[in-house]
């Protein structure tokens, strides 16, 4: 069984909140190879041209080499 874990960060971004940002962000990496875990490193948002406020959170994810 491997213990070594691949470490990548993505930015989850989400109009309906920072949950939503997450989900979205790390839905999509286990949809391309399952993911072990995840931290949430940054929160951030901005207000768009639109006038929307817009949120986006920086994740850290795991995922182990081979199962």
């Amino acid at each position: 069984m491997s213990k070594t874990f691949e470490v990548i960060e993505r930015v989850g971004i989400s109009t309906e909140g920072v949950t939503e940002a997450v989900k979205e962000v790390v839905l999509e990496a286990n949809a391309e190879k399952k993911i072990g875990w995840f931290e949430v490193m940054e929160q951030r948002g901005r207000v768009t041209s639109e006038g929307k406020v817009e949120f986006q959170v920086k994740v850290r994810l795991g995922r182990k080499l081979k199962e």
